[in-house]
């Protein structure tokens, strides 16, 4: 007398449950660091919290938020109109176009931003006067350089044209991620260098150019603190900076600026989410059906390894004399 077993095969060994201690180990001490930082933040009186929410809603903080934000929104509308430029440059056939492009971007990227700032706020020392005309021929006309730009001006062209030099190697490599075939493909078409930039390659290169240059404006809006190098006085570092010399008290005032600029940053974030959704519509579809033909298989394994465990390992009707 014999008896059948079921064979020992991957599929049908048992599914233990597997304590993972270290997971829970580790995340516990990870609580309780966290909690004794915020016992930290709250308990320690020279945070001064009452002059922080005090001062979080005041009309002054608002109007900085304000400067804070036109800084960064026009720098970064001059930097990816210039980046567009030179991508395009740099992917020209004329050998004139690609090497201004490579000396721009060669001599923004090896400079600091700080200094960048200080040339712009001495603008008006270096060309007292401005004009415009032929070079070395008649003037069509001329004006004092500090009546046009101004500091605000100066920070605003000064961001802009660094963070161009930045956002330019990443356009270029999202229009270099775009298959060549699809470009011989419209030109086989009819279509001209424009309308396969507009219609066929920028489309497509959004999806890798969208998800840095997210990250470029979030640590743009973090760069506008540097403008005091212009001088320019009203964005929000400086005006808590301002508020803390005269109180004595920087920490509070600091926060203040710490806790704006979180609030900021996380509403950047979430749009930026919303734009690589967006973008990237094809790519999430295919993702969300892979993982969901993975959960199928993962379940219908799981029911297979139950549907043995419940099975007898002998059969009752199979018996041999």
């Amino acid at each position: 007398m014999s008896d059948q077993q079921i064979p020992d095969t991957p599929e049908l060994i048992s599914a233990a449950p597997v304590r993972h201690w270290g997971r829970w180990v580790s995340a516990a001490i990870v609580v309780v660091i966290a909690a004794m930082m915020i016992n930290g933040l709250v308990t320690n009186k020279n945070f001064h919290w009452d002059i922080v929410f005090d001062t979080l809603f005041k009309p002054q903080i608002f109007h900085a938020i304000g400067w804070t934000l036109i800084l960064t929104v026009v720098s970064m509308i001059i930097g990816i109109v210039l980046a567009v430029t030179l991508a395009i440059m740099r992917r020209s056939e004329n050998p004139i176009l690609r090497w201004v492009s490579m000396v721009y971007i060669w001599f923004f990227r090896g400079t600091p931003i700080y200094t960048q700032l200080i040339f712009w706020g001495l603008i008006g020392v270096l060309y007292p006067r401005m004009s415009l005309g032929i070079p070395f021929g008649p003037e069509f006309f001329s004006f004092r350089t500090y009546d046009v730009i101004t500091a605000g001006v100066a920070a605003m062209v000064g961001l802009g044209l660094n963070e161009a030099a930045y956002l330019s190697e990443i356009v270029r490599s999202g229009l270099n991620s775009v298959d060549v075939g699809q470009e011989e493909a419209a030109r086989a078409l009819g279509m001209n260098h424009r309308q396969i930039l507009r219609r066929i390659v920028i489309p497509q290169a959004m999806r890798v150019i969208v998800p840095p240059t997210g990250n470029e404006a979030i640590s743009m809006l973090k760069t506008t603190s540097l403008v005091t190098a212009v001088p320019f006085t009203l964005e929000l570092t400086r005006v808590t900076n301002d508020l803390g010399t005269h109180s004595l008290l920087q920490i509070p005032y600091l926060l203040v600026a710490a806790i704006w600029y979180l609030v900021i940053t996380s509403i950047l974030m979430v749009g930026q989410a919303r734009l690589e959704r967006y973008y990237g519509k094809g790519t999430e579809s295919t993702r969300r059906l892979s993982r969901r033909a993975g959960n199928r298989q993962r379940s219908a394994r799981q029911q297979a390894i139950n549907a043995a465990q419940t099975t007898p390992l002998t059969n009752s009707s199979e018996w041999t004399p």
